[in-house]
């Protein structure tokens, strides 16, 4: 799945994506630590995978958008 990245801490390697429909979604370090980034900006495209639906979902995978 597509998303942008909305929100980023360096110190806590956790943070946010808006997924295309506007709905943010918040990711922790083990899923920003899955995906091998070192550093993740606003607005940048990235591809998450999530874990469960609704109030349950949950990223598990934050990289950076490849064409």
């Amino acid at each position: 799945m597509q998303a942008t990245a909305y929100t980023y801490d360096s110190e806590t390697r956790s943070g946010s994506v808006l997924l295309d429909d506007g709905t943010p979604v918040p990711f922790a370090p083990p899923a920003f630590d899955a995906g091998g980034l070192r550093l993740l900006r606003p607005g940048q495209r990235v591809r998450i995978e999530v874990e469960g639906e609704g109030e349950q979902r949950r990223i598990t995978l934050v990289t950076l958008q490849t064409f």
